[in-house]
């Protein structure tokens, strides 16, 4: 006997311009314990000297019962958490606003997330616009341990088979509970007037507050070449479910590369971790990014290499203190060779024009980091 007809139903996810409302707030879909699975295998892909994600000695030392989520995976959780809602149907992720840390999650702690519409405009050609949105993470208790803001380019028009799903405005009940609650001090400051304890390991690396000058350039040697397979995973830990990561036969028509591009938000962990042999076995706290982008998309088979410049420093008091960095990363070139053909490395390609910009630079960012003195 024949079954009963059925309507079939094909859903697509994320939104087109004319779909976002300024002031909605939308609830994503999942809810995640961060533990020592997804750490774990996250982590091997990043070989990152800063102690306070690395040993649960040292963050013990700083107060906390163990050590926490790295904030880069952190940034990667909440990205890929707004794809569901915001980008999936994006063309490119534009820039990054500004990314706070407001609090740890300790290892095992359990994360969800929410976005609301700041911004949404129209280009001039009316083919697309921008999109600014702010993201939040926040733990099993409400509090935030995340709180970001972004900007995407997404496609004119509307998403026609995007199943019913909540959506709130900003200022009721549900939008205040889905975005959390800042806590009550950042714990940057926590940390600076509870200081570090009598076991804090020092490890004997470079890059000590007193070593930060101001106009400092480090050119970071070490290269890191992109795995195919290693980029696909690493956005499947992260819950990116972005076909233009993972759908060869989607990225022939919808990809500018015309193949899979790897995620921007693993490009920026790589390009920090890469320099945490020179900058992070003392940095102790990642207080805010900002001024963030990705000028130019990276493909599975090329290499990254990593250069900071210091901006500027101030004291905290006597055990630490607040530097800000401009980190930048390159594909198939060292940032050595670029410089010594005469380019600006550090300055933000949106200022530049025509030649001035460099094709090489994969991603871009301004970083506040409370660092260790030497004491």
């Amino acid at each position: 006997m024949p079954l009963p007809s059925q309507p079939t139903r094909g859903f697509d996810y994320g939104r087109m311009l004319a779909d976002f409302t300024p002031d909605d707030v939308y609830q994503h879909p999942f809810e995640l314990t961060v533990d020592a699975s997804i750490v774990g295998p996250y982590m091997a892909s990043f070989i990152d000297a800063t102690p306070m994600w690395t040993s649960d000695r040292f963050a013990r030392a700083a107060q906390l019962p163990g050590r926490p989520v790295p904030p880069h995976l952190l940034l990667n959780l909440g990205l890929s958490f707004s794809v569901h809602d915001v980008s999936q149907q994006a063309i490119a992720h534009l820039a990054y606003v500004s990314v706070k840390f407001p609090k740890p999650l300790l290892l095992g702690g359990t994360v969800r997330g929410a976005s609301r519409v700041i911004s949404a405009k129209a280009a001039s050609s009316g083919d697309r616009g921008i999109v600014h949105v702010q993201t939040v993470l926040t733990d099993e208790r409400g509090e935030r341990v995340l709180d970001f803001e972004r900007k995407a380019l997404i496609r004119a028009g509307r998403l026609g088979a995007r199943p019913e799903l909540p959506t709130a405005q900003l200022g009721s009940a549900e939008a205040t509970a889905w975005l959390g609650q800042a806590p009550q001090r950042a714990f940057v400051d926590v940390l600076a007037q509870s200081g570090l304890g009598p076991d804090a390991f020092a490890p004997p690396l470079w890059g000590y507050w007193e070593d930060l000058a101001p106009g400092t350039r480090i050119l970071h040697t070490a290269g890191r070449t992109v795995g195919a397979s290693e980029h696909m995973q690493l956005s499947a830990i992260c819950r990116n479910t972005h076909p233009l990561h993972w759908d060869a036969i989607y990225c022939r028509d919808n990809s500018f590369m015309k193949e899979r591009v790897v995620y921007g938000g693993l490009v920026l962990a790589w390009t920090l971790t890469q320099s945490s042999l020179d900058l992070g076995g003392h940095v102790l706290w990642e207080s805010q990014w900002s001024d963030g982008a990705h000028p130019n998309p990276v493909l599975a088979g090329d290499t990254l290499y990593a250069a900071t410049q210091v901006l500027e420093r101030r004291e905290v008091n006597a055990q630490m203190g607040l530097v800000t960095l401009r980190v930048v990363g390159v594909k198939n070139e060292k940032p050595a060779e670029l410089l010594a053909q005469g380019r600006d490395l550090f300055t933000p390609e949106r200022d530049k024009k025509g030649d001035e910009r460099i094709a090489e630079k994969v991603v871009e960012l301004t970083r506040e980091v409370l660092v260790r003195r030497r004491g």
